[in-house]
């Protein structure tokens, strides 16, 4: 029995070493946890008899185990779950970073379910005093750098701390629609919309596409227009 279960995690481990989607990721991790205490109470309730003269097997090839980039998921919501909505929290940010103070007692880190998105963030603590608890943003001010980002839990409070995309200043941490925009749009000069649809094209056309458009951009700039020959 003890030998089933050390194969099935090495190829566990074999497989968390080649996944690449954060939930598979944890899903396995999850799996390799539970096979691991199984394992263990198996060792301790079931010794093992010692052979004779027992010949030392070959220590197994060490698996490099990759670690979930930051906005990946560490631990799996259970379906029906019931959350308490952290509306209340303080924040605080500088040229580079948002800082948001979640005060909550009794939080463990492994507890911690974090997506971090660019444009949002969804943070679950699990049996934190026998409740869980979530503290959600569906859209964020600005962009953020997911990678980067992190959620550091401390004894009395959580840290979330998320790092922009742009460097900058933020009147708020969820997104308002910008009311003199449309306004803005009408006076526009109607050569905007041209240029930026040269931009897309630019950006998403091939090599010829790009020399094509950066000569006609370069052109219509500098005031140049097509004459008889």
């Amino acid at each position: 029995m003890a030998e089933d279960f050390s194969l099935d995690l090495e190829e566990l481990r074999h497989l968390e070493s080649i996944a690449k989607r954060p939930r598979v990721l944890s899903i396995i991790s999850s799996e390799i946890q539970n096979l691991e205490k199984v394992k263990l109470s198996e060792d301790v309730s079931v010794p093992t008899p010692q052979p004779a003269a027992p010949t030392p097997a070959p220590a197994p090839t060490p698996t490099p185990t990759l670690t979930p980039a930051p906005s990946s998921t560490t631990v799996l919501s259970k379906p029906g779950l019931q959350y308490v909505t952290l509306s209340s929290f303080s924040w605080n940010q500088d040229n580079e970073k948002i800082k948001i103070y979640v005060f909550l007692e009794g939080v463990e880190q492994e507890k911690v379910e974090t997506v971090l998105k660019p444009m949002s963030i969804d943070i679950k603590f699990h049996d934190v005093q026998g409740k869980n608890y979530r503290c959600a943003i569906p859209k964020l001010h600005k962009k953020i750098v997911p990678e980067k980002s992190k959620v550091l839990v401390k004894p009395t409070k959580v840290i979330i701390t998320l790092f922009k995309e742009s460097k900058g200043n933020w009147l708020d941490l969820h997104f308002k629609e910008d009311k003199l925009k449309p306004n803005l749009d009408k006076e526009k000069d109607p050569m905007a919309g041209i240029m930026d649809l040269m931009k897309n094209m630019y950006e998403e056309g091939d090599e010829d596409m790009k020399r094509t458009i950066a000569k006609a951009w370069t052109d219509a700039r500098s005031g140049k227009t097509a004459g008889p020959s």
